[in-house]
């Protein structure tokens, strides 16, 4: 497992090693040990699998608000996908920055989303099967969101958006009376 920081500090791509013979393969696809330089007590609570049909579709950009504010471990099982985590951290000096990063089921690829960060994916094919870990539960009282189309944010998505929820749809553009989330 090699760990990549990017612009975006706390926000990495994770590179896996893969074992490969006749038989399959195999890729360790989580280490505390290996995840130390990222933080030193990695606590999942919970896993989920997206599955996402239809591509150009979008999801997100979601985030959960402190007290139940969420870090995110995301690996491809199927198809690709184009995984955008936006730092809205405040008093951050990339805040209101994005980064996308192509994770898809043969790249060996995962990356992880700090607390503060929305996040959100497109889908490059007609199927994207997405394993999510969480350092918090799903709060409802503390989701929040953003326009994948904020003019703020400038996201560059790299098909059309043909698919998005009302949830995603409805979410307000950013005010300047938005100052980040305060972790």
């Amino acid at each position: 497992m090699n760990l990549h920081s990017t612009p975006l500090a706390g926000l990495y791509e994770i590179h896996y090693t893969t074992v490969q013979d006749t038989r399959g393969r195999f890729t360790r696809l989580f280490c505390e040990q290996e995840l130390l330089p990222i933080r030193s007590s990695l606590h999942f609570t919970q896993i989920n699998l997206s599955e996402t049909r239809g591509r150009g579709t979008v999801r997100g950009l979601h985030y959960q608000i402190p007290p139940a504010a969420e870090a995110k471990l995301i690996r491809c099982l199927h198809g690709r996908a184009f995984d955008v985590a936006v730092d809205l951290r405040e008093r951050s000096p990339t805040f209101l920055q994005w980064h996308a990063v192509e994770l898809a089921e043969d790249n060996d690829r995962a990356v992880f989303i700090p607390e503060g960060f929305a996040h959100g994916f497109q889908a490059l094919t007609d199927e994207v099967h997405l394993l999510y870990m969480h350092t918090a539960p799903w709060t409802p009282a503390c989701e929040a969101g953003l326009r994948h189309d904020d003019p703020r944010l400038a996201i560059t998505w790299p098909q059309s958006v043909t698919g998005l929820s009302d949830r995603d749809r409805g979410y307000a553009l950013i005010g300047d009376s938005f100052h980040g989330v305060v972790l």
